[in-house]
């Protein structure tokens, strides 16, 4: 390590430091702050003993009118829970007369880890290995006139008003008997994973305030449905979409909340490939939301709880619509989803739901990648196949960029000897500046760019970090075979055992080994094949540091990688190994003394050109020499003035 390094290392440290101590508050701020945060903690605990006393008095409220038969409230708080089911082709969705709400949802063209069709929740079910149960809870909270107080559905008992199968319609009816009530119509549509629902109310003008918004809380607990649960968990969260404007969603990897002063258009409760939707007829205002992970072990991944309000006629001649879509995260799906959506002006973009990357890489995946892995896939190839050719493509793609790449390093190694001799013509340092003057015209007589490299393989990188958001999204992959994979989106555990270990974990994936081993070959051929034509002890010194760097990248990518999909291993694996294979066949294609005849050809032919650059060149030194010598003199005639 040279003194330059060490001195940067020094002024790193040195600027740290620094900033840590700038940071650091001093002890009244420290007190200040300790303060705050007591009297924060204080008025959470008097809130929470508000909560209760309240939550107590509401307890005993209920209680009394439960019981009294002369309450206008008395069938509303009384009566017997009854599921009722909607059901197409797609989904089963199952409606309990107790609230009024859709208490499952269970997908029939998907199978979970056991065999059986993927049940995205179901409030009666207890998970096997589970202590959490009751995993969907829906509210719909209405605002009555003050003597009566408000009317959460979670409590009250709806009456089956209407069925038909055939027709995949329920009416559910929220009695206060002469002729007041509120119905909530459900209707599943038919190939389709949406449900709908219109909530009307009918002579409830004596009861309802004027109020014309209806409050909804909504909270799921997420399942784990795929075998990793650390990969599955980066990819499952609550999403929501702001009306006109972007989708967002809280953090995947750690708790979070957030408060939407703008109306949002819908909010999805995420997993990996399935999404639980609610969706505005007229957007949703005042909504908050929060997300909590919950730990390995529990077969759930996330609490999501959203709480939000919507428009509501108390007069009853309009209906709040709302709907609720039970699916896979699968883009066509979504697309279609969205011309169901109840007003036709509203854009929804659900399909915004899949996380493809930032524009240009989300560009790529929507309109390459994506449609050339749906004309494979339609071919019934095995999908260990798809992403062979898949990657094969892609690569066919770049190659132009690649060679191209390669031909400019090419140029730099075959103007090594006259490099060497500029070395060996201006060794002094204070000769730096015009030995590098020398050798850019060196590169410019012959055609040659050290940068020439740099910008293929800028064009390259969107394209391969496309494939790193796509591959993880590609439901065609779950539960789907290859080798001794038995599912492409969860890691291979060909090699496993019951207890973790440190950094590894309890399995060792066979693809990321691969992936890991290919790249370490690749990083020695890459070395190889671009040793740098400038050369000086310093930079040899920072070389061989950045190769040892560049050989303990793909150790550490084993570790990262190793609970990654096996699908998305697989493809890094292929695409190294057809880099590798690439470079071999281009070393051996192009020969660099051929490469040298045609360089020197070039600079004869633009021999003029090159003199003109050259003459303006000397002219330029001409005038940064004239420059030096009079800052020199000046300098010179300072000293003597002070003498």
């Amino acid at each position: 390590m040279n003194k330059q390094t060490i001195i940067a290392y020094v002024l790193i440290g040195l600027v740290i430091i620094g900033f840590f101590k700038f940071n650091q508050k001093s002890p009244e701020d420290l007190q200040k702050e300790k303060a705050r945060q007591e009297r924060i903690a204080q008025k959470k605990l008097q809130d929470q003993i508000v909560e209760q006393e309240r939550a107590e008095y509401l307890k005993k409220q209920f209680e009394s009118i439960k019981n009294d038969s002369t309450s206008i409230f008395f069938n509303v708080y009384n009566g017997v829970e009854e599921p009722i089911t909607l059901s197409n082709e797609k989904v089963d969705v199952t409606i309990s007369t107790l609230g009024g709400r859709i208490t499952s949802a269970s997908l029939k063209e998907y199978k979970d880890q056991e065999g059986n069709n993927v049940v995205l929740f179901d409030s009666n079910d207890k998970l096997k290995n589970s202590t959490k149960s009751g995993d969907n809870r829906m509210g719909y909270t209405f605002k009555l006139k003050p003597e009566y107080g408000d009317l959460n559905t979670e409590k009250c008992y709806f009456k089956k008003q209407s069925y038909t199968a055939t027709a995949n319609e329920a009416v559910l009816r929220l009695d206060f008997n002469n002729g007041r009530y509120i119905d909530f119509i459900y209707k599943l549509r038919p190939d389709s994973y949406i449900v709908d629902l219109y909530i009307k109310a009918h002579n409830m003008e004596e009861l309802l305030s004027s109020s014309e918004s209806i409050d909804i809380v909504w909270k799921q607990l997420l399942r784990q449905q795929e075998a990793g649960y650390n990969f599955e968990q980066r990819f499952t969260n609550l999403t929501y979409k702001l009306s006109g404007d972007d989708t967002d969603n809280l953090s995947e990897m750690k708790n979070d909340s957030e408060s939407l002063a703008a109306n949002v258009s819908w909010i999805a409760y995420k997993n990996q490939f399935f999404s639980s939707i609610m969706i505005a007829g007229e957007n949703f205002n005042n909504t908050n939301v929060s997300s909590n992970s919950i730990p390995e072990g529990e077969k759930m991944l996330k609490e999501c709880q959203a709480t939000t309000t919507t428009v509501f006629d108390p007069s009853g001649v309009s209906a709040t619509g709302l709907q609720f879509y039970f699916g896979p995260n699968k883009f066509s799906a979504l697309k279609d989803a969205n011309e169901e959506a109840l007003n036709p002006e509203n854009d929804l973009e659900l399909e915004e739901l899949i996380y493809f990357g930032w524009p240009i890489v989300r560009w790529i995946n929507r309109y390459f990648i994506m449609y050339l892995f749906d004309i494979l896939s339609s071919t019934g190839l095995n999908m260990g196949i798809v992403l062979l050719l898949l990657t094969l493509i892609v690569k066919l793609c770049v190659y132009p960029f690649t060679k191209k790449s390669y031909v400019s390093t090419a140029k730099m190694r075959a103007l090594k000897p006259y490099i060497d001799e500029l070395n060996a013509k201006y060794p002094k340092p204070e000769d730096q500046l015009k030995k590098q003057q020398e050798t850019m015209a060196l590169y410019q007589k012959y055609g040659a760019s050290p940068m020439g490299g740099c910008l293929p393989m800028l064009i390259q990188m969107p394209i391969f970090i496309a494939l790193f958001n796509f591959v993880p999204n590609a439901i065609e992959l779950r539960q789907e075979s290859f080798l001794w994979a038995h599912d492409l989106s969860a890691f291979d555990a060909l090699l496993s055992w019951d207890k973790d270990l440190w950094l590894i974990g309890d399995h060792i994936s066979i693809f990321c080994l691969l992936f890991s081993v290919t790249q370490i070959i690749n990083t020695y051929y890459t070395s190889k094949l671009q040793a740098p034509a400038m050369s000086t002890p310093e930079m040899e010194q920072q070389q061989k540091m950045m190769r040892w760097m560049m050989y303990l990248m793909p150790v550490m990518f084993f570790f990262m990688f190793n609970e990654y999909s096996s699908g998305l291993n697989y493809y890094y694996f292929l695409s190294t190994l057809f880099s590798i294979i690439i470079a071999l066949y281009l070393r051996k294609s192009i020969k660099e003394d051929e490469l040298l005849k045609k360089m020197e050809a070039y600079a004869e032919k633009n021999k003029d050109s090159v003199a003109k650059q050259t003459n303006m060149m000397a002219r330029l030194e001409a005038l940064q020499e004239q420059q030096r010598k009079m800052v020199e003199e000046r300098e010179r005639m300072k000293n003597n003035r002070k003498k």
